[in-house]
């Protein structure tokens, strides 16, 4: 699927302060769209209608998703200079200017960019189209290695310090209708049954709000309609889809519904287009460590050796990526419990997880993950007092049933592992069986 490039640029003809007009459509039609279909993108420009009024939801969410946007200077078009400074806000790279020589001077405050000019013929067109597509074609290719192309992530030293939200609390802030909003909290309690009802009165998912979408796809994970998930984001607008977080939780969706290598592709995929991170890892690490564990049953032995220390490396890369986020640590920190013998880096790491969960508690407003960190780190130390405490806090903060489901998991391979070495823990069994009965599961 390529990426989208969002066109920034004025309609029809319009006067330039040189004297000429200058025809914004064979502009677009003859040089930008072409240039960008030769990068291996998809052009997508701003709808006409919105050049007259005011700008609304789906323009800001089309200026904030899409991986690259162009944006055509010439005439100082005042949309599109305040559309080009809430894209350089927000998206630190991948943004190309351009403006047409002899048609007037560019403001100061951009006049130091680096924008790459095209001429116009004595119509108003684009001459020399040919070299000109090649050169926007060239720029789009090379901003997909360039680190910041944006004024504001260039000059203002550490911005954006603003913790990225993670997606078990985005339902819980994202701001839109609160009719819509209460339906879906109600079809949750319902089930994945009254999720598709909702879904089907929302009309076409493409024109809806971003915030009505993702708390759809975001019910759908709490019901655990992995399938609904995956057929979810067919159906949302292309910027939308190809977000970092609906990705991350593709990858979810997709492994939960038996899709292992589907999963690991579109994971690999985001990590290649946006780096490092501890959510992407996170969700990888699960990847890997589920077919570790398939392999572990069938017998497999050496293979399972293999899968279980590409699990644990996803895992340390998460948390490596944002040392504040005690998820991937903690997943890390239990896979090396299960290897024969465990692995001695766990004893070092250990500390560090703690310090990092409890550093998020004391920060204010702790979530379920956060307690069942402690829970965790209390039977890797089998300290049966700390856990009982951590088990009560982190069952009085589940918000899906799946949490739960996860965490008894990762108890369970931590006692079947220490059962093979010989040690048998009764109460970690109990807390175990606790957590699963809170899920819906039987213990095990």
């Amino acid at each position: 699927m390529r990426p989208l490039c969002f066109v920034l640029m004025p309609f029809g003809r319009k006067p330039a302060s040189s004297g000429t007009s200058v025809d914004f459509d064979a502009v677009y039609g003859e040089l930008i769209a072409p240039g960008i279909e030769a990068a291996a993108m998809e052009p997508l420009r701003a709808d006409q209608e919105l050049t007259g009024g005011i700008i609304h939801k789906p323009m800001f969410e089309r200026l904030i998703l899409c991986e690259f946007a162009v944006a055509d200077l010439t005439t100082a078009n005042a949309n599109v200079f305040y559309e080009l400074g809430l894209r350089h806000a927000v998206r630190p790279a991948s943004t190309l200017l351009l403006f047409a020589e002899g048609a007037g001077q560019l403001p100061f405050d951009v006049a130091l960019l680096r924008a790459l000019p095209y001429r116009l013929d004595a119509d108003g067109r684009p001459a020399d189209t040919a070299q000109g597509r090649e050169a926007i074609a060239a720029r789009l290719r090379a901003a997909r290695e360039l680190a910041t192309d944006s004024p504001v992530y260039q000059l203002v030293d550490g911005f954006p310090d603003i913790q990225r939200l993670k997606t078990d609390v985005f339902r819980e802030q994202v701001k839109y209708r609160t009719e819509t909003k209460a339906r879906l909290a109600a079809a949750r309690k319902q089930g994945a049954g009254a999720l598709r009802a909702v879904e089907g009165s929302l009309g076409k998912l493409a024109d809806q709000e971003a915030g009505v979408v993702i708390d759809l796809y975001l019910s759908y994970r709490a019901v655990k309609g992995w399938k609904d998930m995956v057929a979810l984001v067919d159906k949302m607008s292309p910027p939308l889809a190809r977000s970092v977080m609906v990705q991350e939780q593709l990858g979810l969706a997709l492994n939960r519904d038996g899709r292992g290598e589907e999963a690991e592709q579109v994971l690999l995929g985001v990590l290649e287009k946006h780096g490092p991170s501890s959510e992407t890892y996170g969700i990888l690490g699960r990847v890997y460590k589920d077919r570790w564990e398939a392999v572990f049953k069938a017998g497999a032995s050496a293979l399972a050796v293999g899968l279980l220390d590409k699990a644990i490396g996803a895992y340390l890369k998460g948390f490596e990526a944002d040392w504040r986020d005690a998820y991937p640590g903690i997943n890390a920190v239990t896979l090396m419990e299960l290897r024969d013998p465990p692995d001695p880096r766990r004893q070092d790491l250990i500390p560090v997880v703690s310090y990092a969960v409890e550093r998020r508690i004391a920060a204010g407003k702790p979530d379920y993950w956060d307690f069942a960190t402690q829970l965790e780190l209390a039977v890797l130390g089998k300290q049966q007092a700390p856990a009982s405490s951590a088990l009560g806090r982190a069952l009085a903060a589940v918000r899906e049933k799946w949490e739960p489901e996860t965490t008894a998991r990762n108890l369970r391979l931590i006692r079947e592992a220490r059962e093979r070495r010989g040690e048998r823990i009764a109460w970690a069994i109990e807390v175990q069986h606790e957590l699963e009965s809170i899920s819906g599961r039987n213990g095990s």
